[in-house]
């Protein structure tokens, strides 16, 4: 567990189990589009701090920013700064948090924080913008079309299954959808009727 600190785990994980979301509230399918989104893209017991290749990152208050050399697949010999959850480039992450984050930084030189709640919060406010995506990816899901969300998503997540980098986890992404989907519903029955 080179360059992973204990402190980082915080709470008890299983290879194949999916991290819950930091984010409370929201639309029950996009909160399990998210977390099968970390499975194919940042399944590890500490996805908001893990960095390309399996190191973390202690500080959050911005995106961690470093270009990290690709050993295989076919951006071999390039580098990458994809980092957290749904392992954001620095550019991406620069583009979106300045659209979705609700929580502008105070200084025109300040950055974005970079902290859990505002990766989830910045992703499912992206999800949730059907204008960003052309198409109604909450009612997609509904209607049990999750290979063509995946299909949509491909380009910016390139391990779900249509893009240049698909990964073990990739041929059971539907599966783990499912499954993830019966958990958030079954968590949000839980809190309406409490």
């Amino acid at each position: 567990m080179s360059g992973r600190s204990p402190a980082l785990l915080w709470y008890r994980w299983y290879p194949g189990q999916i991290a819950p979301l930091v984010m409370e509230g929201g639309d029950p399918y996009i909160r399990a589009l998210m977390r099968t989104i970390s499975a194919s893209e940042a399944n590890d017991p500490s996805p908001y701090t893990l960095l390309y290749g399996g190191d973390h990152v202690h500080d959050l208050s911005r995106h961690p920013d470093r270009c990290i050399p690709i050993r295989r697949g076919p951006n071999q010999h390039l580098c990458t700064t994809a980092a957290g959850r749904y392992q954001f480039l620095s550019s991406t992450w620069a583009e979106k948090a300045a659209h979705y984050h609700p929580n502008p930084p105070g200084w025109f030189w300040s950055q974005y924080s970079f902290a859990p709640e505002y990766q989830d919060q910045v992703v499912y406010r992206w999800l949730t913008d059907a204008n960003a995506w052309n198409a109604d990816i909450p009612q997609l899901l509904r209607e049990g079309k999750v290979q063509a969300v995946f299909d949509l998503l491909s380009g910016t997540w390139t391990s779900l299954g249509y893009g240049i980098e698909s990964n073990l986890m990739t041929p059971h992404l539907e599966d783990i959808y499912t499954k993830l989907l019966v958990e958030e519903l079954a968590s949000r029955q839980a809190t309406l009727t409490r």
